[in-house]
């Protein structure tokens, strides 16, 4: 009795497990929920029938459903059924079962950039301690899978292994939000709904499906998901149900547990979803603005600065028109205030220019990114971007015929483009480049001589001085910039993508 007064007192779970309520299944049908099903992906389509043409259940599931239900055209589609992921991969000719805490199947469409993936996952069973060993008796959950379901949820409730197969009702109890535990049929075109999930998109709530404060500790990162969402949902109307925002604030050390690794994902996706100004507000209001992870506390306290909040904005403008962001790019403007208040003082102390900015990006690095996934491939991207900037200073000789064949050059161009946009550099700097970059050889030999021209004693103005050259229409290309594609575009930064 002692015991779990104590429990309760400090908020941990007691050894007593009550059995969750998984809802009653309630099939709505079109008449009702009156999605267009000629806006779910032809490519989920087919993943859909597929799955059941060989005898499984199979549902678009989650957040598309959601978006579907409000009349939104999905940009990504998930899809469960009631097939393991082994089966799941044997149905498709590129298919690919990924993860280990959370098996899913990646069925790709297409090559290239053009690509896309349709993430199937099988139905879990709703785990505890107690509903562990209650499953241990199910015949299509492997040996392997049974070894560890003894310690799939540790003494705080946090869930540690999720691959335990399981029925739809469980499934949909283990997801986080009403609104995004539906599924939808779109062969028979019935959405099946446990927890009030369209009444609440209706409604405009936010609300955890069971215990909000046991479903964050079961996985801190909801913390994340649910301003995520909040920031996403926000401009349509949608407002926290009162106990699921309450807890938010005052849980936040449990992400303390989470692996840095993925708690960089989680930022990651909260900057690069399209709602990053939005999601920032969100993290202030809710007294989420310092302690989820050290970056992202820069990330929040540099929001308003003109550079940052301008990357932050074309970011999520990127985003909105369907055009690829890149991490290396924001992270790089977001540090950027660091990498020059070291490399000045390096400079300061008459350091030579490059050592000094090579020696002020490592500092950062250390004292910003440290050791998270993926470090190598986005140091390298940033430091690349970094360090082309004291180049484009440099318009004679070879330098700028070298530099616009770099592979990271539209996204170092970008960056410098970012810069002149809020006045750190002069404009004009910014725009011999641009036309630099778009130009063929014969203009391009003529906006160098240009350049050493304004550089010589006694010359005028960038400005004054620009005469007419010859160039190729837009798009044409030339042997001086076929690695470049069409070049940056006037529209605004291409973040190098």
């Amino acid at each position: 009795m002692i015991k779990k007064f104590i429990q309760k007192m400090l908020g941990k779970p007691s050894g007593d497990s009550v059995k969750p309520h998984f809802g009653k299944r309630v099939e709505v049908p079109v008449s009702v929920h009156s999605i267009d099903v000629a806006l779910v992906d032809e490519r989920a389509l087919n993943v859909v029938l597929t799955l059941q043409d060989a005898g499984f259940e199979a549902y678009v599931v989650g957040g598309a459903v959601r978006d579907l239900l409000l009349g939104l055209r999905p940009k990504d589609f998930d899809v469960a059924t009631d097939a393991t992921p082994e089966q799941v991969k044997g149905l498709f000719r590129r298919a690919f079962i990924i993860g280990r805490r959370f098996r899913i199947v990646h069925v790709v469409y297409g090559r290239g950039r053009e690509h896309e993936v349709i993430e199937v996952s099988t139905f879990r069973a709703y785990l505890d301690n107690t509903a562990a060993e209650q499953v241990s008796g199910n015949e299509r959950t492997s040996k392997s899978e049974l070894a560890g379901m003894k310690h799939a949820v540790d003494a705080s409730g946090r869930v540690l292994r999720d691959n335990v197969w399981g029925p739809q009702d469980e499934d949909a109890t283990r997801r986080d939000f009403t609104i995004n535990a539906m599924y939808y049929d779109p062969q028979s075109q019935y959405l099946v709904d446990y927890h009030g999930g369209m009444q609440d998109a209706k409604k405009r709530i936010l609300r955890m499906i069971g215990d909000p404060v046991a479903r964050y500790r079961e996985d801190p990162v909801r913390i994340i998901r649910a301003v995520r969402f909040a920031a996403k949902l926000s401009p349509l109307g949608f407002k926290f149900e009162s106990k699921t925002g309450k807890p938010l604030a005052t849980m936040c050390n449990l992400l303390a547990d989470v692996p840095q690794s993925r708690l960089f994902d989680e930022m990651l996706k909260l900057l690069q979803t399209g709602h990053a100004l939005a999601s920032i507000d969100q993290l202030k209001q809710l007294g989420l603005h310092k302690g989820i992870y050290p970056l992202l506390d820069v990330v929040v306290e540099r929001a308003d600065t003109p550079f940052v909040k301008a990357a932050l904005s074309d970011t999520d403008r990127r985003v909105g028109e369907g055009k690829p962001v890149a991490p290396s790019f924001l992270l790089a403007c977001v540090l950027w205030a660091d990498v020059r208040s070291g490399w000045d003082a390096r400079l300061a102390r008459r350091e030579h220019a490059s050592p000094a900015l090579q020696d002020a990006i490592d500092e950062v690095f250390d004292a910003r990114i440290g050791d998270v996934s993926g470090r190598g491939k986005l140091a390298a991207d940033m430091r690349e971007i970094w360090m082309m900037q004291p180049r484009f200073e440099k318009r004679v000789g070879s330098t700028p015929f070298s530099l616009v064949e770099q592979a990271r050059f539209r996204a170092g161009f970008d960056f410098l483009r970012l810069r002149a946009e809020v006045s750190e550099i002069d404009v004009a700097l910014a725009d011999w480049w641009q036309e630099f970059s778009t130009a063929d050889d014969a203009s391009r030999e003529d906006l160098v001589q240009q350049a050493k021209e304004e550089k010589a004693p006694g010359s005028n103005s960038p400005k004054s001085r620009r005469a007419p050259r010859r160039r190729k229409p837009a798009g044409t290309g030339s042997a001086g910039s076929g690695s470049m594609g069409s070049g940056p575009s006037s529209g605004g930064p291409t973040q190098g993508a």
